[in-house]
């Protein structure tokens, strides 16, 4: 790699890429040593101290962080903390370094070369998760593109929003429905970022007689639509599951778009399974997920990637109100989000990104049968 770093004209550019490539190196040697002072009481380096007068070399100031990363383990001597990210990891981390550098460039080669960066990564996702001509908002925090897509729907179903504000949401309270079985904290998590009150959300029971007891029973999510509009309310979202988080159960997606279909709900989908989409065979109820109206995926854990953001894929012709919702910036800073996975997407090519996951597959099935 290093010879192959001589080759890039820009030398900044080339410095970056070896500096981050001996960072890491030096990081990860740390961990094949034997740790002496496992067990040892707190030490004079680890209590925080004043800023030095003079200046460190980058090599003194590594070597800290390798101190703090290593040298406050507990008693018991404790397995590394850091893994062997390889060659492939190294490329999500240079996105980062990366885009520091590229915010430095002036505003017109900065807005052409973050929109190419988007516009790229977008294209590439939709197109191996089977999600035709949809638009895609990367994000740090996993929850963080549902609580926007959420404010979208909300502008969506409420003209009057952006000016009434509360006012329209209390006369006509929202609901929002999620899984008895959904992942613990969503629901809270969501009313806080919208400021809606607890009351905004209805859980949805699991089937108990008939199929799994982990996917949602939609003839009962109907009945509780129903009992919703006749009570003045507007059926606003139902987050529906494609791998719960406990046992990786799928809803019957298909079922529920064509009732979100008819009473008019936004129809978000999330859970390792959507990972699938980008397989050959996909099952019928992971695919009925491509014809939702959003949905959030994790590339990095499902890659083995680190620091690459979670995206969430989404359908909507108003670029307005994905503005107001935050889905969309005009900031080219925020464009480079996408950067990370936009390096690891063209270092493992399709066919690198399809083999990680069925090979992901093959490691879950064979852990089924153990």
């Amino acid at each position: 790699m290093d010879a192959s770093l001589e080759k890039i004209a820009d030398p900044t550019l080339a410095e970056m890429g070896k500096n981050l490539k001996e960072a890491v190196k030096m990081l990860e040697d740390s961990q094949r040593r034997t740790e002496e002072e496992n067990g040892k009481k707190l030490i004079s380096g680890d209590i925080p101290g004043p800023l030095q007068g003079s200046g460190q070399d980058m090599v003194s100031i590594l070597q800290l962080v390798q101190n703090l990363m290593h040298g406050d383990e507990d008693e018991e001597p404790q397995s590394p903390r850091i893994q062997n990210i390889g060659e492939q990891g190294h490329m999500a981390l240079l996105g980062h370094s990366l885009g520091a550098y590229i915010s430095t460039l002036d505003k017109e080669k900065l807005r052409k070369l973050t929109t190419r960066i988007l516009s790229d990564t977008t294209l590439w996702l939709c197109r191996i998760f089977r999600y035709e001509n949809g638009c895609a908002y990367f994000h740090e925090e996993e929850r963080e593109g549902l609580a926007k897509i959420c404010r979208l729907a909300i502008h969506s179903r409420y003209e009057d929003f952006v000016v009434d504000g509360f006012n329209v949401l209390y006369n006509k309270k929202p609901v929002i429905y999620l899984s008895a079985a959904a992942r613990p904290g969503l629901g809270q998590y969501l009313c806080n970022q919208l400021g809606l009150p607890f009351p905004c959300l209805c859980r949805v029971p699991c089937n108990t007689v008939f199929g799994s007891q982990h996917q949602m029973d939609v003839a009962f999510l109907e009945k509780l639509i129903k009992d919703d509009i006749e009570r003045g309310r507007l059926p606003l979202l139902l987050v529906a599951n494609a791998g719960t988080a406990a046992v990786g159960h799928t809803d019957k997606i298909g079922r529920l778009k064509e009732l979100c279909e008819q009473y008019g709900i936004w129809l978000h989908v999330e859970g390792v399974n959507l990972a699938t989409l980008a397989l050959g065979y996909v099952s019928s109820s992971v695919l009925a997920a491509a014809k939702c109206d959003s949905m959030t995926m994790t590339p990095g854990p499902w890659l083995g990637l680190p620091a690459v953001p979670a995206v969430t894929l989404y359908k909507h012709d108003d670029p307005a109100l994905t503005l107001v919702a935050g889905l969309t910036s005009n900031k080219p800073t925020d464009k480079l989000r996408a950067l990370p996975l936009w390096l690891s997407l063209q270092y493992l090519g399709l066919d690198g990104f399809v083999e990680r996951i069925k090979h992901a597959c093959q490691l879950s099935q064979r852990l089924q049968k153990v």
